[in-house]
């Protein structure tokens, strides 16, 4: 009896580790995920009742062609900044837009996002779109993709793949992010959740690197069918996601002149010989002068010499006769028997007499002369 009460102990003890952990993997991934519906609350005077102790401000410059519409919708930017006790001025001469705080400014965090309206603004981002960065749950990223392609026309390529035909793949990306993306000169203005903006960011990126953005596309579809089911959220996505392999067309070029390098010794080269070095090992450093100078007159008259006969054979190509070409064809050599066939020959003679060469003979007509013409009316009038 004592051993099955003791045996009962141990398997409630090892039961109940086993609960305590289950309860403990189930705490941490319920803590992992957000519940859906749930918002952090927003900040207000409340959270903040003393205000800022300084002021901050943000200044950025814009192009000559926003001026129209920047002038156009101020009004509403104004209003827009007010609602955040945010000032905003508009600098029509030097052609910049500065927002600051005043003392009603409690948020400390909304002059960051008035900076980022007023850069969206001059990235040519309408303003109904801009004006909402400056909500709590919404965030901005400019990309700047002008120096990641050297090449200018491979660059245009690559940013108008990222647009796609009128505008397609744009607004794909932009309905699987929940962002509004805007392609405009050397960067791109993205506005949107966090987790969105990584993804363009990642697109936009990956479009430049010469990627096609149809691969993204079709792996953020994948991920959003699959985030939808509650039991896959825990689990790694990698075997559903699709594998692209690299496929590389044209083989390298090879150059035409291969160079072969020479093996690594750790000595230097040997050092080349002087004119005395030389004469040491000839032997001539010894001879007088006199030699020396009948010696070098020697190998001058030979090179001379050997100059001479260049010169006189080239002179001498001029008086070459080219070959002629045969006048007479090569007429074909009788057979080797020396017999001729007769009775082929007279055939063939037969055959040219029965032809009638050339064209055939024409009749001349009988002269009409004016003694006939006379005689014809005559007997018509007898």
């Amino acid at each position: 009896m004592a051993s099955s009460t003791t045996g009962d102990g141990v398997s409630e003890a090892q039961t109940g580790k086993k609960s305590k952990k289950t309860k403990n993997q189930v705490d941490e991934s319920d803590l992992l995920t957000v519940p859906d519906g749930w918002k952090e609350p927003g900040f207000t005077r409340d959270d903040n009742p003393r205000g800022l102790l300084e002021e901050s401000s943000f200044a950025t410059l814009f192009p000559k062609y926003r001026e129209a519409y920047l002038k156009e919708c101020w009004p509403l930017v104004e209003k827009a900044c007010g609602e955040a006790n945010i000032k905003a001025s508009l600098d029509l001469i030097e052609g910049s837009i500065t927002v600051c705080t005043t003392k009603k400014t409690f948020d400390p965090y909304a002059i960051v996002r008035a900076r980022d309206l007023i850069k969206l603004l001059a990235r040519s981002v309408p303003f109904e779109q801009a004006v909402r960065i400056l909500q709590d749950d919404m965030a901005c990223d400019i990309i700047k993709i002008g120096t990641l392609v050297r090449n200018r026309e491979r660059f245009v390529k690559r940013r108008q793949r990222l647009i796609g035909p009128k505008g397609s793949t744009l607004k794909a990306l932009e309905l699987l992010t929940n962002c509004y993306v805007m392609v405009q000169g050397n960067t791109v203005s993205a506005l949107g959740p966090y987790n969105g903006l990584k993804e363009v960011r990642k697109v936009v990126m990956d479009t430049m690197k010469n990627i096609h953005p149809i691969y993204n596309i079709k792996t953020l579809m994948i991920k959003r069918e699959l985030s939808k089911d509650p039991d896959l959220r825990v689990q790694s996505w990698e075997r559903f996601l699709p594998k692209f392999r690299h496929k590389n067309l044209a083989k390298r070029k090879e150059p035409k002149k291969k160079s072969v390098k020479k093996e690594y010794t750790p000595f230097p080269p040997a050092q080349p010989e002087s004119k005395v070095d030389k004469e040491l090992a000839t032997g001539e450093f010894f001879l007088r002068e006199s030699v020396k100078k009948r010696k070098k007159m020697e190998e001058i008259k030979v090179k001379q010499g050997e100059a001479l006969t260049k010169k006189q054979e080239e002179r001498n190509k001029a008086f070459i006769p080219p070959k002629e070409k045969p006048l007479m064809k090569k007429t074909a050599k009788a057979p080797a028997d020396g017999k001729l066939d007769i009775d082929a020959i007279k055939d063939k003679v037969r055959k040219a007499k029965t032809k009638k060469l050339g064209a055939p003979p024409v009749i001349p007509a009988p002269p009409t002369s004016t003694t006939d013409k006379k005689k014809k009316k005559n007997k018509t009038k007898g």
